[in-house]
């Protein structure tokens, strides 16, 4: 029997269709559009031959979605793990996506475009609330979205807790995928450093100056010790997959710098004999900056 199903769901022209893409490289069985009533059954047909299931479900199966937690239930008591994944992007980002393409929402009818979205974010806030991952794909491509995918699903068994350390600017907006969010607002900005303006946060001028900043590294040792106490949770709760969000005014020097030093140290830990976690970086805003 399977042993493991993925839900993916989330709003129209957010990216499910790159992330069904995506997993399906990397080795999952894949079914699009597939009504929840039937889940359980694909799961019983594809018992001997497929260990992990990405399910797409999303309005378009119109009266069908109703039947979601159900269907979750049913395959829990079977004794296979599942996780709801939900795509999202900001509304303004949707619109433009849906112009582009010159095609209708699947809920608009007669009316805007705006009109669908609103129908559709209505239908799908409570399964949004009780989502296992949650990502926000406004400033992502197409490539950098199966990027996220891959390192979201590519190796995770060898690690029971996998850290995404987001970095981003508060000027663009906090990330709505964030779980956790550090605001490194207090550091001194190496922006108003001429010679230290034009880098970021990777570039080792900036990142000394950053991390040799009054506080930064008691700042620092005490969030670790903050998350490592927080971490024993997580692994009790079967949480596989974490974002902490890490912000400075535009995303560019304290927090690209404190967010690779975070990483560099989640990394280096050991939380006990039964648990490992892994992390990696993510720079939402790096570069948009002119």
């Amino acid at each position: 029997m399977a042993s493991e199903v993925v839900v993916v769901t989330g709003m129209s022209g957010a990216g499910r269709s790159t992330i069904a893409h995506a997993m399906e490289d990397l080795g999952w069985y894949v079914v699009d559009n597939l009504p929840p009533a039937l889940l359980a059954n694909l799961c019983d047909m594809a018992a001997t031959t497929v260990t992990n299931i990405a399910v797409v479900i999303d309005v378009r199966g119109r009266q069908f979605f109703d039947d979601l937690n159900v269907a979750l239930s049913e395959i829990g008591d079977r004794g296979i793990a599942r996780r709801i994944l939900f795509v999202d992007a900001a509304d303004e980002v949707l619109i433009r996506r849906f112009e582009s393409t010159r095609r209708p929402h699947p809920l608009q009818g007669g009316d805007r475009i705006v009109d669908g979205i609103a129908k559709e974010r209505d239908r799908l806030r409570e399964v949004r609330s009780i989502a296992d991952i949650v990502i926000d794909s406004s400033a992502l491509n197409i490539h950098q979205l199966e990027s996220k995918i891959e390192e979201l699903f590519h190796a995770e068994g060898s690690a029971d807790l996998r850290v995404n350390v987001l970095s981003f600017g508060y000027k663009y907006g906090i990330p709505v995928d964030a779980d956790l969010v550090m605001d490194c607002r207090f550091i001194p900005n190496p922006h108003w450093i001429p010679q230290l303006r034009p880098m970021n946060g990777l570039d080792a001028p900036v990142s000394e100056n950053v991390l040799q900043s009054k506080n930064v590294q008691e700042f620092l040792t005490r969030y670790e010790a903050l998350f490592e106490t927080m971490a024993d949770g997580f692994f009790s709760e079967g949480r596989k997959y974490l974002t902490l969000a890490v912000g400075c005014t535009g995303g560019k020097h304290r927090s690209v710098a404190i967010a690779e030093e975070l990483v560099r140290r989640l990394n280096a830990k050991k939380i006990d004999s039964k648990h490992t976690l892994s992390a990696a970086s993510i720079h939402r805003d790096l570069g948009r900056e002119l």
